[in-house]
């Protein structure tokens, strides 16, 4: 039975771990329209531009905290929002995009890859494009 433990381990292991990876890789995949394997700015911004029109059913051109769905918190909302109004422009909010594209960017290349969008600042920009 002790052979059975190591393969278990490494299933559990791989089955926590899978997912979260294939997320990040799937969304390098959707995303990267130059097929570099990698999400450059242009990318991203492009990927959120599209979000944010999904996520304005009403057409207003701007997204409160109910059409944001949770990808903001009421904090992150307020301190996105200069203008004090509950809502955030496409500007406003590809402003946030960039801040989270920037965190999740440690080795300042101007690109993301898998590991990096699989790690905490990579999956808060996420949350932003799809």
């Amino acid at each position: 039975m002790t052979s059975i433990r190591p393969f278990s381990l490494a299933l559990t292991i791989a089955l926590l771990s899978g997912p979260a990876h294939a997320a990040s890789g799937s969304a390098v995949k959707m995303f990267d329209t130059d097929n570099d394997g990698t999400l450059d700015m242009a990318e991203v911004r492009k990927a959120a531009s599209a979000l944010f029109t999904k996520l304005d059913p009403d057409r207003d051109g701007t997204l409160d905290a109910r059409e944001l769905r949770g990808r903001l918190s009421a904090k992150e909302l307020a301190a996105a929002d200069p203008d004090r109004d509950g809502t955030l422009t496409l500007d406003e909010y590809l402003s946030v995009v960039e801040q989270r594209f920037n965190a999740a960017n440690p080795d300042k290349d101007g690109t993301l890859d898998a590991k990096e969008l699989n790690a905490r600042p990579g999956r808060a920009l996420l949350r932003l494009m799809r």
